[in-house]
């Protein structure tokens, strides 16, 4: 089967894209993770399609990660959606709302970056321990449309994300699923620096958008820094997270940043 796609990139986290809105692609796991192969396929961190929407919604995305999974929602995936939907559909810049597995999803156009509005956080956790490889650690965690496990660290460029990130994504703490694990180092009030070690892709990234809100979420519930909370990413950028919150309630959380075209093709899967 010839497959055309578009690469794009979101604040260094790459996606293959597919315009799926008449359902002629039906790709199984192998499939999508030999697209995502970066020395076999294409070579991206997961895979983005855009379908027809079962109900008011403008499209529905479905999110794959690299390893062929289908995961519930991805924050710079969502960019990059909506700026491919909007050339796709030839819709000219207006906002739109899509379906994903964690709810529906709201994208507009903020200058030349994309800002979503995410559905709201669930189950926040504040300084829980847990024993991993053989050492105590504070963790808290957040769903921001998947879990992620966030540690607070003096240093990050002395971790070894991929050991470390490892041990706390398999922990039985959360089996079955796992979580993404993140690592933040404080900069300022409003500014945090993190890296990411994503469930499914199986290493670090160099950007995680529902990442990016998990850690600005715990940031303001460590600290009471207020929003917009700027995220310092591995891939260079600097993103910002805002909301309004009720108590513990986080509502119109939005992620702004850039969505970049990188190229199109075609190959055969």
């Amino acid at each position: 089967m010839r497959l055309d796609f578009t690469k794009m990139n979101g604040a260094g986290n790459d996606f293959v894209m597919l315009d799926n809105r008449d359902l002629r692609y039906s790709l199984g796991g192998e499939q999508i993770a030999h697209l995502c192969d970066r020395h076999r396929g294409v070579g991206a961190d997961g895979l983005l399609a855009v379908e027809t929407a079962g109900g008011d919604a403008d499209f529905r995305m479905r999110y794959y990660n690299a390893d062929g999974g289908e995961a519930e929602m991805c924050g710079n995936g969502a960019r990059c959606f909506v700026r491919f939907a909007d050339r796709v559909a030839d819709r000219g810049g207006r906002p739109v709302r899509f379906e994903t597995i964690a709810g529906v999803v709201g994208g507009e156009f903020a200058g030349d970056e994309i800002r979503i509005t995410l559905s709201e956080p669930t189950g926040l956790e504040l300084g829980g321990t847990l024993l991993v490889d053989g050492t105590e650690r504070t963790l808290h965690s957040v769903n921001t449309g998947v879990p992620h496990a966030v540690m607070v660290v003096d240093d990050l460029d002395d971790i070894d994300i991929r050991g470390e990130g490892a041990a706390v994504r398999f922990h039985e703490h959360f089996q079955p699923g796992g979580t993404n694990v993140n690592f933040q180092l404080v900069l300022g009030a409003d500014t945090i620096a993190i890296r990411t070690y994503e469930r499914g892709v199986e290493d670090e990234t160099l950007a995680c958008g529902t990442g990016m809100v998990a850690n600005a979420i715990i940031h303001n519930q460590l600290t009471g820094a207020e929003p917009p909370i700027h995220v310092q990413v591995r891939g260079g950028e600097t993103l910002a997270v805002a909301w309004e919150r009720d108590g513990d309630r986080y509502r119109d959380v939005t992620l702004t940043g850039p969505a970049d075209f990188v190229f199109e093709g075609s190959i055969d899967v």
